[in-house]
């Protein structure tokens, strides 16, 4: 994933949660819609001056559009990282103590404990 899409994608979810549309914020930020569409999408890669800007129109501070950035960027590496689980082998341990019956009683049936051993 690219960082100008990272950055797209936070621009475009902030206006929606502002419920600001793409003409307002592009009027507000002093850009062109076609440019701040682009922008959204991650296929421009804006300079310092228009992400300064859009950030000015969506009342957002510079560090934190880059802390959103920084999580969806976390968030999208971790979630294509491969997961390896390790397994052990596992064995199975009678810990039972048996009696054996002396003289002619009965036996009594003692249950069994199993002991999993990773």
């Amino acid at each position: 994933m690219l960082l100008r899409q990272v950055i797209g994608s936070v621009f475009r979810r902030l206006r929606r949660e502002r419920g600001i549309t793409l003409r307002e914020l592009a009027e507000s930020a002093q850009v062109s819609v076609p440019y701040l569409s682009e922008i959204e999408r991650g296929r421009k890669e804006p300079s310092s001056e228009i992400l300064a800007a859009i950030c000015r129109a969506l009342e957002l501070e510079l560090t934190d559009l880059l802390a959103e950035v920084q999580f969806d960027l976390t968030t999208a590496v971790r979630s294509t990282l491969p997961v390896h689980l390790q397994t052990a082998a596992i064995r199975v341990e009678d810990r039972t103590t048996h009696r054996i019956p002396s003289g002619p009683r009965t036996y009594s049936s003692i249950p069994t404990a199993y002991t999993l051993v990773a």
